[in-house]
């Protein structure tokens, strides 16, 4: 089933246009490519911001309705502000029936919770990617693709080449690449007594400003201090223990 969406042709423009636009309810855009001109248009903005929240809306073939004429067109671009959530602008682009497109389509990933990874050995499925950019005729263009991971182990992966795709079409890829799309991994777990070793190690002790240590040009000082007054205090020794040393031995050679 197509999406169809309303579209006026919109004859002002500029940023002043376009904000005067936004103020009445409207969004402005463009649509583009094929055979014919590039035209300004003009959308209601509650019925394109409905469109915008469903995903087969980003990766269909819409039908845009301008002015009672209807034609194929895809969604390009589209800019939102940046608080309020408003859609500031959007781009479509004509498409052909009988010329390939490239699109991105969004990856339905299943069966990852019957898998041997999950349900035997604990694992975790892992969505490496969520789209996957393809080419293919308008007509062809799937509105997802289906990534079953019901056969996978830890440690084992899918990649774009596994994937079975629709009839028609084909992964945009460059030579020899083949990127993978999911796999199931080894979940981290720390154990009770690893939690238990982590909280037992003190943290280092930083000493405080009472407990920091001398400085050294006043630990030298106090070395020097000390050395000068031992040195007095044993010259001082001497000279008080060398005077009554000589007195003795003259009284002994009078005798």
């Amino acid at each position: 089933m197509k999406i169809e969406i309303n579209a006026r042709k919109r004859e002002a423009q500029g940023t002043g246009a376009s904000r005067r636009l936004r103020r009445t309810g409207n969004v402005p855009g463009i649509v583009y490519g094929g055979s014919k001109d590039a035209v300004t248009i003009q959308l209601d903005h509650k019925e394109l911001y409905q469109h915008l929240s469903s995903e087969a809306f980003h990766a269909s073939i819409l039908t845009l309705k301008l002015d009672g004429a209807a034609e194929d067109v895809l969604l390009r671009a589209f800019n939102m502000h940046p608080w309020k959530g408003h859609v500031q602008h959007i781009d479509f682009q004509r498409v052909s029936k009988d010329k390939k497109i490239h699109m991105k389509v969004p990856l339905h990933f299943v069966n990852a919770e019957i898998s041997p990874g999950v349900k035997e050995q604990g694992g975790v499925p892992n969505h490496v990617i969520n789209e996957l950019n393809v080419i293919c005729l308008p007509d062809d263009l799937p509105g997802f693709i289906e990534v079953d991971m019901g056969h996978l182990t830890i440690g084992h992966s899918i990649h774009v080449m596994d994937l079975k795709l629709p009839k028609g079409v084909e992964p945009a890829l460059h030579k020899g690449e083949n990127p993978v799309v999911a796999t199931v991994i080894q979940p981290v777990l720390i154990t009770e007594e690893e939690t238990t070793t982590a909280e037992a190690v003190p943290a280092a002790e930083v000493p405080t400003t009472e407990q920091a240590a001398p400085d050294k040009d006043a630990a030298a000082g106090g070395d020097k201090a000390a050395a000068k007054g031992g040195d007095k205090a044993a010259a001082k020794g001497a000279d008080k223990g060398g005077k009554p040393a000589e007195k003795t031995a003259e009284k002994k050679e009078k005798k």
